[in-house]
């Protein structure tokens, strides 16, 4: 039967081996690149870093334009709760661990009582 690589078995040992228990050959590692000499740029601008604190105070106006989509999208998160299932929503959410633990713990009272009246029923 033949090889299925089309290699013969004597091209497997043409090279000379290495000793059992010593380490593989360590790849070539590549060169460190060199550091850019240019100033940074501000993200989403084409002026560099320095022209923009000669010009003003670009880097204010934009905190102050992300400020403002912050809040309107706050806003607009809170705009959305309308409505009985909004409301509803909204009293859960304000609803503190003790409170939501007191209302499942009547609703369990009700239940068990609920399940004797109706066992006491249909005994007569």
């Amino acid at each position: 039967m033949g090889n299925i690589c089309g290699k013969s078995d004597s091209e497997a040992f043409s090279q000379p081996g290495r000793v059992l228990g010593s380490a593989p050959p360590q790849p070539q590692r590549a060169p460190v690149p060199p550091t850019v000499s240019s100033p940074p740029r501000t993200l989403g601008g084409s002026a560099p870093a320095a022209q923009g604190a000669q010009n003003g105070g670009s880097t204010d106006e934009a905190r102050r334009r992300a400020a403002e989509a912050a809040e309107a999208r706050a806003q607009a998160a809170t705009a959305k709760t309308t409505g009985k299932l909004g409301t509803q929503l909204a009293a859960q959410k304000k609803q503190t661990r003790n409170d939501t633990l007191k209302e499942v713990s009547n609703n369990a009272i009700r239940q068990r009582d609920a399940d004797e009246g109706a066992q006491a029923r249909s005994h007569n």
